[in-house]
């Protein structure tokens, strides 16, 4: 018999898993003080009227009609532990009865920033190329294997998005008393000069930066918006680097600047994940490539469940949520990033 006097939880995280977000601790915790009910995130709408009419949150992004909200009376938050914003369910009746779309997202920003800043130090210096030459015995010694290597410190760095990311790349560079200009038309200019960072435009960004670190969701104004010309404008030599999702570039003309010599690059993300076998980029010289494994940490992963946690206790006792990030009702219809394939 249900166990009526904890509330009930849907626990739909996938792709992740409980196991993957909880550490043994908060899971034991979660079990203490909720009813939780595994649930196929694609059947949801299954589950009895007893249960639905009962559920206060949703531990992930499950697919909901506006016909299953309805059975779900006493919902709360929908805590979404995938961090993508998929457009599978009515944001707008959410908003309209109160309750809460959380998204554990920021748990990546500090990984993924640090491992942008060592693909930036890679490819200024020539690190993995160095590697493989010295284990091949066709080194370069001294200042003969730096021809065409540089500083950050002192450089000029351009960000392109300036959320959660931006600003933990932001930190992990400030050391290197670089000047960083920020273009994002989301950002109010403000808040980018509060962080030590100066607002510019797109081609700013572009053509007056060494170094440019692309952090932008992808949204429906700005798909594949990096194109052959944004390419061709940016200094000879420069690195681009991206971070956040592939969509925001036309990844053919990214590969096509690379090949020419034009910039070098290094990408955390792809078009289509897992790659195929015989993509190019996998033999492109002057491009290093990570398999989506930017913040796939568990560090990061156990973080979610700690946050998830205390958003639920500060919920249950008639507060609003404060360490996961709220989706707002302007933008998260806009959101069009793809859910992640593996962990």
């Amino acid at each position: 018999m249900m166990d009526t006097e904890r509330p009930l939880a849907i626990s739909a995280p996938e792709p992740r898993t409980l196991d993957l977000i909880f550490s043994d601790k908060a899971r034991g915790e979660l079990h203490a003080r909720y009813e939780i009910v595994e649930a196929d995130p694609e059947n949801i709408a299954g589950l009895g009227d007893d249960t639905l009419g009962k559920v206060r949150y949703v531990i992930g992004q499950p697919p909901l009609s506006a016909q299953t909200l309805g059975r779900m009376s006493q919902l709360r938050a929908i805590l979404n532990v995938e961090s993508n914003l998929l457009n599978n369910m009515p944001y707008e009746i959410l908003f309209q009865r109160g309750i809460h779309v959380v998204t554990t997202g920021q748990v990546f920003a500090e990984p993924v920033a640090e491992i942008g800043l060592g693909f930036a130090l890679s490819l200024a210096r020539g690190i993995i190329d160095a590697d493989v030459a010295f284990r091949t015995g066709h080194e370069l010694w001294g200042g003969e294997g730096n021809a065409s290597a540089r500083l950050i410190s002192g450089s000029e760095i351009g960000i392109v998005g300036f959320g959660d990311l931006g600003k933990a790349l932001r930190r992990v560079l400030s050391g290197f008393k670089a000047r960083i200009r920020v273009f994002d038309p989301w950002m109010p200019r403000s808040i980018l000069e509060e962080n030590g960072v100066e607002p510019a435009s797109l081609k700013e960004v572009l053509t007056q930066s060494d170094f440019v670190f692309v952090v932008a969701s992808v949204t429906s104004e700005n798909r594949g918006f990096l194109g052959a010309d944004a390419f061709a404008s940016m200094r000879k030599g420069a690195a681009f680097i991206l971070l956040s999702r592939a969509d925001v570039v036309d990844f053919d003309a990214l590969m096509a600047a690379v090949a020419s010599g034009h910039i070098v690059a290094a990408s955390d993300v792809y078009p289509e994940e897992p790659l195929a076998p015989d993509h190019p980029v996998r033999r492109l010289k002057g491009f290093i490539r990570s398999a989506h494994r930017a913040g796939a940490l568990d560090v990061a992963f156990k973080k979610m469940g700690d946050m998830v946690l205390e958003d639920m206790d500060l919920m249950d006792r008639g507060l609003p949520p404060m360490r996961c990030k709220r989706a707002e009702r302007e933008t998260v219809s806009r959101m069009r990033s793809k859910p992640v394939s593996v962990n």
